[in-house]
């Protein structure tokens, strides 16, 4: 097994250190020779990256690097063109705009010194700085320029709970952006990546000539792993790690794409892993949660909060395909904005309505999420939280519904008065909140449509069905699971079924 490229994306190293890469290039030929200019979307930490490292490489004619990769057999002619890449994810950009402008100017100024140019350099016209060094690249080599710009939105991602920073990094970005455009006739290929679209600026309003990918079928796996290049360049470590686990190769297997895959980035029903997850699990072979733990959705956590979303109804959500198509600061919709951040992700697709439902990828997100989400709904401090859910599963797992519902007491009497509004749904909210936690250690399902159990639990040797009810009885709540069957899938599962009824007391705020 080849050595795993944990944090390198540069497409140089891993070739030349031998590092394992997983081979996209045959699309990055069907990219190249349909299309000139791109927009691509998708989360960080998802190998945006080491795509943008990969397409300069190809276009400087490094063919070498690509010797038993796809494109070397296909048709393409190697010719060198100059490249001009420029990484805005190495910046912070949280403080003033002075760090985006040296960071711009000393990348353009390198890649001058590079070629032994002299063009314009000036701090205060950055747009011009650029449109003078592709100029003089292609005035230099009679070859047509290829820009590359990976992660062009960070400044205004970290920026936007500062609006006075965040319009001066718009008005900076649209100046630079913006001749690109009146640069085209000297461009034989643009490349650029983000996470979010913001329309307001020019890299979207100006070049109108871009192709967005971002939900194209054909290039719905150019980022992250399909489950059948998991299954064939990690095969050493699969059986390494599913005999560690004491578990048969398609039990791990399952619990892998469980826990990592499910990411779908267009109409096309086919999943990817999450790179950075996956990479990192196959280090040692624990299931962590990787990728969520490098990033922290406090700000979309406040856009939930301000734009008052159901929590219950993140699962399982329809919206419309016009929707990913335009996000203003003014009007950054948090629904869109989870999906393009990798909270949430398409499930399904009607061609008919044109409408996406979208849930989170796997269990990795969707428990995270619960935990960042219980901070705010449940105010239950981490180190609160994880002894509770610890108490919770081992009540489960040893059929002791008394105990799990004896800690439920003090957990529902800790939170504040001012933040349990005594109805039904928030009992619902802190309940789907544990669950979800709960989901890091056993099966659980949710209710996320009319009809459905308010939750399942399948832990060891048993299979709990739990139905709330506020203003009603327990009674009523357990001849409920009875009368609409909710158990009848598990007859023949051969483990003990529970049904659970639970009824708060608005006065006492409790079970």
């Amino acid at each position: 097994m080849k050595k795993l490229p944990i944090g390198i994306q540069d497409f140089v190293k891993i070739r030349e250190n031998g590092l394992h890469y997983t081979d996209k290039t045959s699309q990055l030929s069907t990219l190249i020779t349909e299309g000139s200019t791109y927009f691509l979307s998708r989360p960080r930490r998802f190998g945006k990256s080491l795509l943008c490292s990969t397409l300069g490489a190809l276009w400087e004619g490094k063919r070498e690097l690509f010797s038993g990769l796809a494109i070397d057999s296909l048709d393409w002619q190697w010719n060198a063109h100059p490249v001009i890449r420029l990484d805005l994810n190495a910046g912070n950009f949280t403080v003033d705009s002075y760090e985006l402008k040296v960071l711009i100017f000393e990348s353009l100024k390198r890649h001058a010194n590079e070629n032994n140019l002299s063009i314009v350099e000036d701090k205060s016209a950055l747009g011009a700085m650029l449109e003078s060094l592709i100029y003089e690249l292609f005035k230099s080599t009679g070859k047509k320029v290829v820009v590359i710009i990976d992660e062009y939105d960070k400044p205004l991602l970290n920026s936007i709970n500062n609006e006075a920073l965040h319009e001066e990094f718009k008005g900076i970005l649209k100046g630079f952006y913006g001749v690109l455009k009146s640069a085209d006739p000297h461009l034989s290929f643009l490349f650029i990546t983000g996470v979010t679209k913001f329309s307001q600026v020019s890299v979207f309003s100006d070049l109108n000539q871009l192709q967005d990918i971002s939900l194209d079928p054909r290039f719905g796996d150019l980022c992250g792993f399909t489950q059948a290049e998991v299954e064939r360049d990690f095969a050493e470590l699969i059986t390494l790690f599913s005999r560690e686990h004491s578990l048969e190769e398609s039990e791990y297997l399952y619990r892998l794409k469980r826990f990592y895959n499910g990411y779908r980035f267009s109409q096309k029903e086919i999943t990817v892993y999450n790179p950075f997850g996956l990479l990192n699990h196959f280090t040692n072979g624990q299931f962590e949660s990787y990728w969520f733990s490098t990033g922290t959705p406090t700000f979309l956590i406040k856009l939930i909060e301000e734009q008052h979303i159901d929590i219950l109804a993140l699962e399982k959500m329809e919206v419309k395909s016009s929707e990913f198509a335009d996000y203003r600061k003014d009007l950054m919709l948090a629904v869109p904005v989870l999906y393009q951040a990798g909270y949430l992700t398409i499930k399904e697709y009607d061609p008919v309505l044109k409408l996406f439902t979208l849930d989170y990828p796997n269990e990795e997100v969707r428990t995270s999420f619960a935990e960042s989400l219980a901070d705010k709904y449940a105010y239950a401090p981490e180190q609160t939280r994880t002894s509770l859910l610890v108490t919770f599963y081992r009540s489960l797992k040893a059929g002791n519904v008394d105990g799990f519902m004896e800690t439920l007491v003090p957990f529902f009497a800790s939170i504040p008065y001012d933040l349990n509004d005594q109805t039904e749904r928030h009992y619902q909210v802190v309940f789907y909140l544990i669950f979800r936690m709960l989901g890091q250690f056993c099966e659980t399902e949710v209710k996320s449509a009319r009809g459905r159990a308010d939750a399942i639990v399948e832990v060891g040797e048993y299979v709990y069905c739990f139905e709330f009810k506020l203003f009603d009885t327990a009674e009523n709540a357990l001849a409920q699971i009875d009368d609409r069957g909710y158990l009848t899938p598990y007859n023949g599962s051969g483990k003990k079924l529970v049904k659970v009824g639970v009824s708060f007391d608005a006065v006492k705020r409790n079970v």
